[in-house]
């Protein structure tokens, strides 16, 4: 047997046992797509075992993360910290190989995949950030390709074509991906649902395209090197056999079940493996994967990297320190502006941001006026990348989202995206996804309630924030003015535990200016005293827009000799975390709370309790002049006066 042949079985057998012994699993996929795996892997990947995170190394990204035992066989076989224990605990409860590849949790895995066509599109961030950094600071510095393995899952899902037409567009010739065209799906044969000319589909994006025997090393080997060398991103069509070598291959049987022990000797038989053993690692096997000369590469880059005349630049970029651009940026104090969209106010902040730290990139899904996105920078495009520091993301918000991510992941860069609030629907994959990786990636969501008018119930946001709210690690920051808004920012740059969806008002807002350093100390809480009655007896709670309505119904209520302590609560699932007593302090149990807010009343019910009441909007909206649509839904300073005199009357 050849290296490479005594690789696949290896990997086919470990595949095999895990799934097996754990009694779930999905098999097929790395018995089928082992010849293309190793092929890469042994002949091409530039990696270091012992410093997974080297910023130079190639990145692979497992598309197809269902097929997570072909990218944990090939860790463990290239070297990287994952024992064969690791692979014995397969899917089990606290083990480093679950049943998806997650980031962060096994070392070697570029991002958490598994929902398909992720992997595809964030891909595509980090083939953009590498051309970036790369066209910035020289190949010197950064020189290195993205791969993935992709199935025809990943191909079906929409995301693919929105991100594979951006990649196209761009030209991002180091994004290299071989498909795993096996024509099956769970169902059965892909000719169920999926019949159009791929490859065709893809040349018409602008990739380089190439279809081959995926069981044929020389033939993949050939059409990788031909893809190097294209200017274009390149998919290569790799025709295999699911489950290969077990008696049920070629069929949906082998997707997503064990294959019975009885089959697997069988294959192993077949392969070269002892029938009666269970995770063999045939000789010869783990040295196939380890000649990529990846520790050499590591060591001639450090040597590089040690003498080169940007070397400062390059590590302050990679360290991408949110703090840092806090603390040198100049920042906007909007004096003399009595009121500004919280929009523009962001657009404002955004300016003196990217002047701090160039490499805070990002932009807009066709919108880029409205979000307040255009703001004088270069767009990314074909031509190059260097000098630019906008991209034209197109009506692509999935994609969008996810090429943020893989900027997020690839490092040297702060990504941002820009959308209405009503389209993160069309997001909500890519945001979990970068919650569940810990990744700092900034939404700007613009236009973001009922007050945007005449659009009509299609375009404004309801359930939208309870929708973002409900996911961990997420902070979803509504700011009430323009000063508020600059707090956002900071808290979006400096959060590293997932990413923050800024929620933005299209109209004018009044600027806090009396409040400017409540509003300095009280936004990163979560909820702050805006604006307190030495005698109060109620709580106007808002956020957003919402927070200058119950300040002009806090003096309405005064004129009629009822106190009311008013609070702005922009990030109020932050200040949920808080100890009691920082709760109690701005939110006293003697006072009964009156929520405001133009959205869902469920993330207030419980705030409120039986004693208090929301004015929210639990219907869809309407078009309307906005002075008109607050009218109708009570967002009036008469009925927020009601409501709390009610409230107070038990």
């Amino acid at each position: 047997m050849t290296p490479h042949a005594r690789a696949v079985a290896t990997i086919q057998g470990l595949a095999m046992d895990a799934v097996q012994t754990a009694n779930s699993g999905h098999p097929g996929m790395p018995m089928g797509a082992a010849d293309m795996a190793v092929t890469l892997w042994a002949n091409f990947l530039k990696h270091d075992p012992a410093d997974p995170a080297w910023p130079d190394r190639d990145r692979f990204i497992l598309s197809a993360g269902h097929g997570s035992m072909l990218i944990y066989s090939l860790l463990h076989l290239a070297g990287y910290d994952l024992s064969i224990e690791d692979l014995r605990a397969f899917r089990q409860w606290g083990s480093r190989t679950p049943g998806h590849p997650e980031f962060g949790h096994t070392p070697g895995v570029e991002m958490t995949t598994g929902p398909l066509g992720q992997g595809f599109a964030t891909g595509v961030g980090m083939a953009i950030a590498e051309r970036y950094l790369r066209e910035t600071f020289g190949e010197d510095l950064c020189d290195h390709h993205t791969y993935a393995i992709v199935s025809d899952g990943d191909l079906m899902e929409g995301i693919s074509s929105e991100a594979g037409s951006l990649a196209g567009h761009l030209g991002l010739g180091r994004l290299i991906y071989l498909y795993d065209d096996n024509h099956i799906s769970i169902d059965g044969s892909t000719d169920l649902a999926f019949t159009e000319d791929r490859l065709a589909r893809f040349a018409a994006f602008g990739w380089h395209t190439a279809q081959v025997d995926g069981h044929d090393p020389a033939a993949i080997s050939a059409a990788i090197s031909a893809a190097k060398s294209d200017a274009r991103p390149s998919l290569i069509a790799c025709r295999t056999v699911i489950g290969k070598g077990s008696v049920k291959e070629g069929s949906e049987k082998t997707h997503g079940a064990p294959l019975g022990w009885d089959d697997i000797r069988q294959v192993k038989a077949k392969i070269g493996l002892d029938p009666e053993q269970t995770f063999q690692t045939l000789p010869g096997a783990t040295e196939a994967l380890r000649g990529t000369g990846g520790a050499a590469a590591h060591a001639a880059w450090k040597e590089r990297l040690a003498r080169h005349p940007q070397r400062e630049a390059f590590l302050a970029a990679l360290a991408a320190d949110g703090a840092a651009t806090v603390g040198a940026a100049a920042w906007p104090d909007f004096a003399g502006v009595s009121s500004v969209a919280t929009r523009k106010a962001s657009e404002a902040a955004l300016k003196a941001i990217v002047k701090a730290n160039p490499h805070v990139l990002g932009g807009s899904a066709d919108l880029a006026g409205s979000n307040g996105t255009a703001i004088g920078r270069a767009i990314f495009g074909p031509q190059g990348f260097a000098g630019a520091g906008t991209f034209a993301f197109g009506v692509r918000e999935h994609a969008m989202a996810a090429a943020c991510n893989g900027m997020a992941l690839h490092g040297g860069v702060i990504p941002y995206g820009a959308t209405f609030l009503m389209f993160h629907d069309y997001m909500r994959p890519a945001v979990r996804l970068a919650a569940l990786m810990n990744q700092r990636v900034v939404h700007i969501y613009t236009h973001d309630s009922i007050f945007l008018g005449e659009d009509g119930p299609t375009h404004q946001p309801i359930e939208s924030l309870t929708a973002i709210r409900v996911l961990p690690n997420v902070a979803v920051v509504r700011p009430a003015d323009a000063l508020e808004t600059v707090e956002a920012w900071k808290i979006a740059l400096t959060r590293q535990t997932g990413p923050t969806c800024l929620i933005l008002s299209r109209q004018n807002l009044p600027v806090l200016h009396d409040a400017a350093e409540a509003v300095r100390s009280g936004v990163a809480r979560g909820a702050y005293v805006l604006r307190d009655a030495v005698d109060a007896r109620v709580v106007l709670l808002a956020t957003g827009s919402e927070v200058a309505l119950a300040l002009a119904a806090q003096a309405a209520l005064a004129a009629e000799g009822i106190g009311a302590r008013v609070v702005s609560a922009p990030w109020f699932e932050q200040f949920e975390t808080l100890p009691a007593d920082a709760r109690a302090a701005v939110l006293p149990p003697s006072l009964p709370v009156v929520a405001i807010e133009a959205g869902s009343t469920l993330p207030w019910r419980h705030v409120v309790g039986t004693q208090g009441a929301v004015i929210g909007i639990d219907g869809f909206g309407a078009s309307a002049p906005d002075h008109v649509l607050a009218e109708k839904y009570g967002f009036t300073v008469s009925n927020v006066v009601a409501t709390a005199k009610r409230v107070l009357a038990g």
